[in-house]
């Protein structure tokens, strides 16, 4: 079984639901407002147990009502919480809206996540992993340790550049994989990524400054794969109607990792993940969106079928 560490942020998400997203000053009326487990490095957490792996999550919740909601959630999904520390100071939370077209804005208050140190991570072992699982909803400093400490185990480090920043390029050739979306990579090879084109050009330039391995999903567009020994793939996304794009791409990323580290072909992954992402977008929520691996196979099963 595959054992991957995630470490990073975990949030409370209060999710308002708008026929469209306001200008700004304006006020208009919301269709009614949802709380939800999410942070990108928890719904990442998830939706790879989910998938099968054996997963521990390491990062700080507040000692709130929120920190132990989620902490109650997380262990009721299989994860290992052992690495979690509770800090005083108040959960984060993210708030969200979502269209009737199921695109959303988010807006993110890092509370615990903000206040999670490097020192927070010097007692993890690293070698009980095959991989760990970054994002940037916790401080760079704390992503650099654990690169670091990662390097020197010897296991693999998958990163999220989210939310979308400049990346110190020393840094690159610490990754096994960067899976990263079109916003993102621009944000870091400073070149357009939205079409497929576009982002196999910019994966290109990624793997040529150190990256062993990089994907970029593009939405609905699917995804572009490229990687140190030349190869190159473009993964066409599933058609699925959209109610909510929230966690998608988390979705794809802990999915991806779960099938990938466990040892199933490159092209499988890709199919998986993509799918895995394609349920995620049609069920509202962040973690109450993502799949089963159950669900994640009948759907792919179907799709292979040209069932709807």
């Amino acid at each position: 079984m595959t054992k991957l560490l995630v470490a990073g942020s975990m949030n409370m998400d209060m999710v308002t639901r708008v026929m469209r997203h306001p200008a700004p000053g304006e006020t208009i009326h919301g269709q009614g407002t949802n709380f939800f487990f999410g942070g990108k490095g928890a719904n990442q957490a998830v939706a790879a147990a989910r998938s099968g792996a054996a997963v521990h999550m390491a990062g700080a919740l507040g000692n709130d009502a929120f920190g132990r909601e989620i902490l109650s959630g997380l262990s009721a999904e299989g994860i290992n919480v052992d690495h979690v520390i509770m800090k005083p100071v108040g959960t984060g939370t993210a708030v969200i809206t979502v269209d009737a077209e199921g695109e959303n804005t988010i807006v993110l208050s890092a509370g615990a996540n903000g206040a999670y140190a490097p020192d927070d991570v010097k007692e993890i072992d690293f070698t009980n992993y095959h991989a760990v699982l970054l994002q940037n909803e916790i401080p760079w400093e704390t992503n650099r340790a654990i690169l670091l400490q990662a390097k020197e185990a010897g296991i693999r480090a998958v990163f999220n550049p989210a939310p979308a920043m400049r990346m110190d390029p020393q840094f690159l050739p610490l990754l096994d994989l960067l899976i990263l979306n079109e916003i993102e990579a621009e944000a870091i090879c400073g070149m357009p990524a939205g079409s497929s084109d576009q982002a196999r050009r910019a994966g290109e330039r990624l793997v040529k400054s150190g990256v062993r391995a990089i994907i970029i999903t593009l939405g609905s567009r699917g995804a572009v794969y490229a990687d140190n020994s030349g190869e190159m793939m473009v993964i066409p996304s599933l058609r699925v109607t959209a109610i909510d794009t929230t966690a998608a791409g988390d979705t794809f990323i802990g999915a991806f990792a779960a099938r990938y580290y466990s040892g199933h072909p490159l092209p499988f992954c890709l199919r998986y993940a993509s799918a895995s992402a394609a349920l995620a977008v049609s069920v509202k929520g962040a973690q109450s969106s993502i799949p089963t691996e159950v669900q994640v196979l009948k759907f792919m099963e179907s799709a292979s079928h040209g069932e709807p």
